[in-house]
């Protein structure tokens, strides 16, 4: 099969590659992630190369039917897993990951129960999405754990930002404000219902950080409410810009977040599918779609901010 592996950090080639063994799904389109990006600039050295990167999935199964894929595969008896906490087991894998390759092929191998079927009428495309959106799901429910949600804000307009700020509206926010300071990229986003897209913050109880860098950390802190919830989602990176003594003074929750459970995978991909989710009726704002073939120069505008589209999705 022809497959885009990665063989060297910044360094993409599409090539044959060996037929993955288990349950196959053929691939229709997969999204390039933050991580995927990490990975390519040689950031990460959970995923070393020569690998097939790519977890957010959306294609075919081998009977034939419209699947999205949850990526995050768990043993299902730890403690965490019998919890409900299966994002936090001990011996998860994830697609893209040694020993597991990843989307960016003709065909990836995936158990089973690690696929959602999509009802007819939903493009797949839309369903390819569920993979980031379950993010900030995952992280929303969370939140409301803690506190009401109230105002909420969200820093960064990515696939992950723009998750958790649909979510947020899905979910109960009383208004949701999503800081972009992308001129294109906010231009894209700003048709969509219950979320104002602006350049500048301001005050909420509800804050997300779906870009995790010093700054992004620091804006959250400089305007969350007394007694309000920062979630961490981005890991854009650096270890600053947390402010441990606001924290104390004012009882602000901060806490990080990692992926999503398999509920939260389900729930987001319905949530898509009915529609709580738009991201159906905005696929023309929201993503940009390229053939697999050019993979490589893909990557190659994401790493040089050329790309104003939230997602930038490979089709074989």
């Amino acid at each position: 099969m022809k497959a885009l592996v990665q063989t060297a950090a910044r360094e993409m080639v599409f090539r044959d590659a060996p037929e993955p063994e288990g349950p196959l799904v053929d691939v229709a389109f997969c999204g390039i992630c933050g991580s995927d990006m990490h990975a390519y600039a040689g950031h990460d050295p959970r995923r070393p190369p020569p690998l097939i990167l790519g977890h957010e999935i959306a294609g075919h199964d081998a009977a034939g039917r419209a699947v999205t894929v949850n990526p995050l595969v768990t043993c299902g008896s730890c403690p965490a897993c019998l919890a409900g906490r299966d994002n936090l087991c001990p011996t998860r894998q994830i697609l893209s990951m040694p020993p597991r390759e990843g989307g960016f092929a003709e065909r990836v191998a995936v158990p089973a129960a690690n696929l959602v079927a999509i009802p007819d009428g939903v493009p797949l495309e839309a369903a390819a999405l569920a993979e980031p959106l379950a993010c900030g799901w995952h992280a929303v429910k969370l939140m409301r754990r803690i506190a009401p949600l109230g105002e909420a804000l969200v820093f960064g307009g990515g696939a992950i930002g723009l998750g958790a700020a649909l979510a947020l509206h899905a979910l109960g926010a009383e208004s949701v404000t999503l800081v972009e300071p992308n001129a294109a990229r906010a231009a894209r986003l700003a048709g969509l219902p219950g979320v104002r897209v602006t350049d500048t913050p301001h005050a909420a109880e509800s804050v997300i950080d779906g870009v995790g860098i010093d700054a992004t950390r620091a804006a959250a802190f400089a305007h969350v409410r007394p007694g309000g919830v920062i979630a961490h989602i981005g890991l854009g990176g650096g270890t600053g810009g947390f402010d441990p003594r606001r924290a104390t003074l004012q009882e602000i929750t901060f806490f990080g977040t990692y992926t999503y459970t398999a509920e939260d995978f389900r729930e987001t991909a319905e949530a898509i599918f009915d529609g709580r989710l738009p991201v159906a009726a905005h696929l023309e704002a929201l993503t940009l779609t390229r053939p697999l073939a050019e993979g490589a120069e893909a990557f190659r505008d994401l790493a040089l901010g050329a790309v104003a589209a939230p997602k930038v999705l490979l089709r074989p």
